[in-house]
């Protein structure tokens, strides 16, 4: 999954760049989480534009959010099956811009080491994201979002078994085109990377906590390089994600 990242580029190159036609007074982040307000592009009424918005979807249908589970991530596998997702998937496709993210690889004693994954040629991400807007009773308004996950190329699998969809350049028309692009259209463009598209490299564990966002938690730490995981037993009943998500 994709539980952290960081957004270190200038507004001025976000808007060129995603040919938005606003421009968001942001600075640079290096440790972005759940819950928090994340920058996220849209398009509606033909308008491209950048937006701030919760990173954790939050259906137009809830009652009431506070009581709604947090669903920071959309599995590509069922996303065209959930309640929570399907509609997004139709009518809310967004990309949320990125410097690269954050994964944890799982040590054989148990312990988790953070790694920082980037484009290998240093150029900034589209992940790939759905978005929601909820109406409270008394006229409150909540845009938010969730990132996409695809199973992990076989370069990023010593470190996890999944990553955040990253929609190509020349694919991103087609992925923000709610309106002449269909889902399961749309759906062939969230895939994993090739082999040798990103680079990673270890740092800090001052990264497990959202407190702290400086650039120092980008740079390269030195531990032992990950092991490629050993081969999972099938478990026969299936999946044991819940119906909503």
């Amino acid at each position: 999954m994709c539980g952290r990242y960081a957004s270190t580029l200038p507004p001025e190159m976000l808007q060129e760049l995603f040919k938005l036609l606003n421009k968001l007074d942001m600075v640079p982040r290096y440790n972005i989480a759940p819950t928090q307000p994340i920058a996220a592009i849209w398009e509606q009424h033909g308008r491209r534009e950048a937006h701030f918005a919760r990173w954790g979807l939050v259906p137009g249908w809830v009652k009431d959010p506070r009581e709604f589970p947090l669903l920071i991530n959309a599995r590509v596998e069922t996303m065209a099956e959930k309640p929570a997702f399907r509609d997004a998937l139709k009518h809310g496709r967004c990309i949320i811009p990125a410097s690269g993210y954050y994964e944890w690889h799982t040590n054989p004693d148990k312990t988790k080491q953070p790694y920082y994954i980037t484009y290998a040629d240093g150029r900034p991400m589209a992940l790939a994201g759905l978005y929601a807007s909820w109406m409270g009773p008394n006229g409150e308004e909540i845009d938010s979002v969730a990132t996409i996950t695809v199973p992990t190329n076989a370069q990023l699998s010593p470190i996890h078994d999944r990553m955040p969809a990253i929609i190509a350049p020349d694919a991103i028309d087609d992925w923000l085109n709610v309106r002449d692009v269909r889902a399961a259209e749309a759906r062939q463009l969230a895939l994993p990377l090739p082999d040798g598209v990103l680079k990673f490299h270890p740092v800090s564990t001052r990264v497990n906590s959202a407190r702290d966002d400086d650039p120092g938690l980008i740079e390269p730490a030195t531990v032992e390089p990950p092991k490629p995981p050993a081969a999972k037993k099938r478990v026969a009943g299936g999946s044991a994600q819940m119906d909503l998500f």
